[in-house]
């Protein structure tokens, strides 16, 4: 059994890590982890032509912006992003957001 350690590479990598191909050797599945410092905002969700993800606030509250809607999602709390759906991620709270996105291959793509 292989271990990833999504937060020493999401560090290394500004914040964001995305646990896919490289690591996997796979196109079917990937898995987004990522942090937010206070008030940081400009992190873009959007899955791509093909693509569908699960955006899932696990610490902390994020705040949503997009050309379709605005919102708020609270911790534990997840949505659904289709295709070339995109939102904005900001972290409106005072400490440290984390979030996670899981995503893969739409039916139609297979």
């Amino acid at each position: 059994m292989k271990t990833h350690s999504l937060r020493q590479l999401a560090l290394q990598a500004d914040g964001e890590y995305v646990l896919g191909l490289k690591d996997l050797r796979t196109h079917a599945c990937y898995l987004i982890y990522g942090e937010l410092q206070p008030g940081e905002e400009g992190r873009k969700v959007c899955p791509g032509r093909g693509h569908e993800e699960i955006l899932l606030a696990v610490i902390g509250d994020l705040e949503l912006s997009g050309a379709a809607s605005k919102g708020r999602l609270q911790e534990g709390e997840a949505i659904h992003v289709k295709g070339e759906e995109t939102f904005w991620l900001k972290n409106p709270g005072d400490s440290q957001a984390i979030y996670v996105l899981a995503g893969g291959h739409s039916g139609a793509e297979h």
